[in-house]
């Protein structure tokens, strides 16, 4: 009988995060209600809809649902470039610029993330977020650690 993480280890990056994923994100996706639209190989992309309970006190979209947006698709297309063998990863550093407020009555947001190096330890991202007018909201990059299952 096998465990959890051995079967994990076995798995690549995308097979492993197409399971977790499924029909519906969890945790932190699944309280914000980002939906996943694409799944491949170095490149993800969420979407959600803004909504008043995701405001700051100024009335325009919290930059940390940007930032999440962000830091969940640049991440998970980490994740779905990992080759078998592979324990994981983290986030090392984020970083986020935002380009312009957002209004929060149901504007839908997309977020693309992309790998852009993929290495033995360190692997780098960028990721953009668009309004549904294909408006710049916000853009950063991101490094995360990979961990070898040995």
């Amino acid at each position: 009988m096998t465990s959890v993480i051995e079967e994990a280890i076995v798995a690549t990056g995308l097979e492993q995060i197409s399971a977790l994923l499924g029909e519906r994100a969890p945790g932190i996706a699944s309280l914000l209600d980002m939906s996943l639209e694409v799944l491949e190989p170095g490149r993800v992309v969420f979407t959600l809809e803004t909504r008043p309970d995701l405001g700051n006190p100024l009335g325009t979209l919290h930059g940390g649902v940007c930032s999440t947006l962000l830091d969940s698709a640049m991440a998970c297309s980490v994740h779905a470039s990992l080759p078998e063998g592979t324990a994981g990863y983290t986030t090392l550093e984020l970083k986020v610029n935002f380009i312009r407020p957002v209004r929060l009555d149901g504007v839908k947001l997309r977020c693309e993330g992309t790998t852009i190096h993929l290495g033995g330890r360190i692997a780098t991202t960028e990721g953009r977020v668009t309004d549904d007018q294909g408006r710049l909201v916000a853009h950063g990059t991101s490094t995360c650690m990979v961990f070898s299952a040995a």
